[in-house]
Formats: structure tokens, sequence, C-alpha cells
């Protein structure tokens, strides 16, 4: 069970949930600086305006804009051979709109780099990562505005020019396609009882696939080296029997999922979806179409976390959640408290079903197991993490080596502890290393490298082969 040298082993981050900060340097506020904290039972709240008899976790994060250092020191330590992580938009465009970015916005991401390089760690980085700048949504709408198109691609072009020697791994928007089931975080819209959702919806994707197919032609523009990729959340669909019925409602939930990674890879839009379109009277132009089609993505990456069950509308079967979209409960796996399904062989499966279906390299930026750690004579041994780390890596083995998938990275979600995009929590733990902040904020924010910091480096370091049965590698 060996890996390539040049494999990326790695882990991910995003700037919103750990840097904290959130308007020191000039920075903006953006639309995870509104949302409130919730609970696996609450859901969190959209305040356009800061109120404060709420708290916002996302305001200090883990402050990592004042600890990178440290973070960078002990990733370097677990041997991370890559780190994905995102430029806050808001940090560079505090208003969106602005003629020119702001300077400590961009040093600051420097000194990231400068860090990162030291260690020789290569930084996977994501342009836009559930966060935006709140202006945007305020003064036009978000992205059911065209001019947001313009606003992006100059964020992006500053950021491909500033960082040109630092960075060649990009990737647009974070899972894109969760603009339908997370229009807040993945779009930054708040739809009104009287407006077509699903028009709303549809437009503000179309122009994100613009603002990515144009982000895409500029990269290569501006460093024929820099590779670009999309990212799109993506869990495996089974039909919950073999009843044709049931087969129909999972094929046809699987090119739902799939619907933006399809313009981004192919560079135009599926039939059914073109047809869908003109209905909604979706406005796409043809130099919209000509764009689409000159930047399309060199590689396709994603996020898994579980499987999901689709059946027959006709039926309605236990529903369980997921990763942004639910499904029906599986009764052959085990479920998390949070309520995803464990599923290491729909990773391997949806390393094949990608990998047929786009011909393109694969990058896995996101897979990680969220639950509670607790920290016993000052160490959390989280041998459950471990488990599903484990049993994911051999998958993913399996897919490379027995399947002939090409799959260059894997990204574990997270490198350190964060706080909660969907929740807004810190106690719904993700991180290889611990972060002594709880729910509310209050901690001294010291590190503690978890069990699993240890055995992903000797992961790392032996190319998987200590990979075993052995939960101590």
């Amino acid at each position: 069970m060996v890996f390539k040298d040049n494999f990326l082993w790695g882990a991910s981050t995003s700037a919103n949930q750990i840097e904290g900060a959130f308007l020191d340097d000039g920075k903006g506020l953006s639309t995870a600086d509104v949302l409130t904290q919730g609970s696996k039972n609450k859901e969190r709240k959209i305040t356009m305006e800061l109120n404060p008899k709420y708290i916002y976790p996302n305001h200090k994060g883990i402050d990592f804009y004042h600890h990178y250092r440290e973070d960078i020191r002990m990733f370097a330590e677990m041997g991370l051979k890559s780190y994905r992580m995102s430029i806050a938009w808001s940090r560079i465009f505090p208003n969106g709109d602005d003629e020119m970015p702001n300077k400590k916005g961009l040093d600051f991401y420097h000194k990231i780099f400068d860090e990162l390089h030291k260690y020789n760690i290569e930084p996977i980085v994501t342009l836009s990562h559930y966060e935006m700048p709140l202006k945007l949504i305020k003064k036009y709408g978000s992205w059911r505005n065209r001019k947001l198109i313009t606003f992006f691609v100059r964020f992006a072009s500053v950021v491909f020019r500033e960082y040109k020697n630092d960075v060649r791994y990009w990737l647009t928007f974070n899972e894109i396609n969760a603009i339908t089931n997370n229009s807040w975080n993945a779009g930054g819209l708040i739809i009104d009882e009287n407006e077509n959702k699903e028009k709303v919806i549809n437009q503000s994707l179309h122009y994100q696939l613009v603002a990515s197919a144009k982000a895409v032609i500029e990269a290569h523009k501006i460093n024929k080296d820099n590779k670009i990729g999309n990212m799109i959340l993506f869990p495996i669909i089974y039909p919950k029997t073999c009843d044709p019925k049931d087969v129909l409602a999972a094929s046809n939930f699987q090119n739902e999922v799939l619907e933006a990674g399809d313009v981004q890879v192919f560079g135009k839009y599926p039939q059914k979806v073109s047809e869908r379109n003109k209905q909604l009277d979706i406005n796409i132009t043809d130099d919209d179409m000509d764009i689409l089609s000159r930047g399309t993505v060199d590689f396709v990456s994603i996020s898994y976390y579980s499987s999901l069950v689709a059946e027959s509308s006709e039926k309605k079967s236990k529903r369980t959640l997921g990763n942004v979209i639910f499904g029906i409960s599986n009764p052959y796996l085990v479920t998390t408290k949070w309520g995803w399904q464990i599923d290491p062989i729909g990773l391997r499966l949806s390393l094949r079903f990608l990998y047929s279906r786009y011909k393109k390299p694969l990058l896995i930026v996101e897979n990680g197991l969220g639950t509670e750690d607790k920290i016993e004579n000052g160490k959390i041994n989280d041998d459950y993490r471990i488990d599903y780390l484990q049993r994911h890596i051999k998958e993913i083995s399996k897919a490379i080596n027995d399947d002939g998938i090409d799959v260059f990275g894997y990204q574990v979600w997270s490198a350190i502890d964060l706080v909660s995009a969907g929740t807004g929590e810190m106690r719904k733990r993700y991180g290889l290393i611990y972060v002594n902040s709880n729910d509310s904020g209050k901690g001294d924010l010291t590190r503690i490298p978890k069990k699993s910091f240890y055995w992903y480096k000797k992961v790392i370091s032996t190319k998987g082969k200590s990979l075993g049965n052995d939960i101590n590698g």
C-alpha cells in the first residue's frame, strides 16, 4: 500500500474558520462574520448587522492570524507535503468592489506562503471558500448580479499575479454545487418568499460558473504552470433497492449533484440543464458560453465525507444527514454523532465514478471525521478518527493501484481544530491538532497534537506502508 513519491499528502482549512482577526488590518466584514453560533440541533442565524446578544465564532476562529508561524511549524512537524487553504476575499478587497486591493491583506498571505515554503509545504489555494465580502450582498444582491463576475475575476487576477511565484495549485469555488442546499455559505444568498428560488439559485450558479471559467483563463495567462481545478461536494449515491424506480432516482440525484462539475469540466451545460435554464429564463449570453468552453479546469477536486441513498419519490423512508445534502438512511453503515454515515468504500466508488465521467486527475481536498474529543492526562487519544482516516486512505490506495485512477493528493479535513461551517461549534472537532477553545470562544488557544497527528506523520513518512490493521500504524 505504497503511494508515489510526489503524492500530495496534506490537510485542509479555510480562512474564515481559522483566521479570526475579522476586522484587523483593513479586512472587511464577510458572509461568515455574520453567522451566529449554532449546534447540531439549532441552525446558525444570519444577522446582516452585528448584534451583541449573539456569539459570532468566526470573529475569533482559532486566531491563526496571530498563530500562523506556530501552526505551520506543527504542520511541518506532522510531515505535510501540502496544505490546502483559502484566501479571504474580504481581506484583499474589504468591500468586494474596491478598485485597489488592501496591501496589508496581500502582505499577510505573502507571510503565509513564505512560511510554508520554508518547510517545503506546497500550498493549494481556494479563492472562495464559504466567504465573500458582505457589502457585495448588501449593495448588489450577491451572485444574482452579473457585476459580481467582474469583482471576483478582479480578485482572482490580483492574487494570481501577487503570488505568481508562490502558488501553482488553485481552486475556484469551494463546493460550488452546494449553492442549491446551502445558498448563504456557497453564494451569499438570502432568498425572499416572493422570489422564484429555483431561478435565483440557478442564475447565481451560472454567474459563478462564468466567473470560475474566467478565473481559469486568467490563471493560465498569468502563469502557464498554474494548475487550476474546481471543487465539488461529492457523495456517491446508491439506490435503496434494485427497484428500477430507485435506481433511476439515484441516477437523477447523482446527475443533479454534478451539474456544476459537468460545466467546469466539459465547458457546456448538459442538455437537460440547458432546457431547464431556458424554462427559468436564466440570463445566459453567447459570450458566457464561449467563456465556459474555454475556461475548463485542469483537475477535479472533491470533498468526501459520506455516501447517500436515494429512492423513488413514491416512498418515504427515514432520512439521514450529510454534508449539506440529505439522503435516505443506510442500515449497513455506522452514523456519527452529527448524523453522517461513514462509508470508506464509498470513497473508492466515488473516485471510480468521477474518473470514468471526467477523465481528469482527481484531488481529495476534504475527508475527515467531526466529533467531540476529550483531553485525558494532557493527551487526545482519537482512535476513532485514526480508524476513519485509515479506512478511507486504504480505499484510495486501492483506487490508485487496483483501479488505475489518477489521484494525485489527499487532504485531511482538517489540519487543526476550527469553527464548524455547518454548526458554528468548536466541539465538533475535525483537526489533527487540538485547539483549547470552546463553543463560546473561551480558552487559551493552546495547540496540542492529537494521537492522529503522530499516526498521520508515520503514514506520510512511510508513503502509506505503515497502513495496517493496527491504529498505531
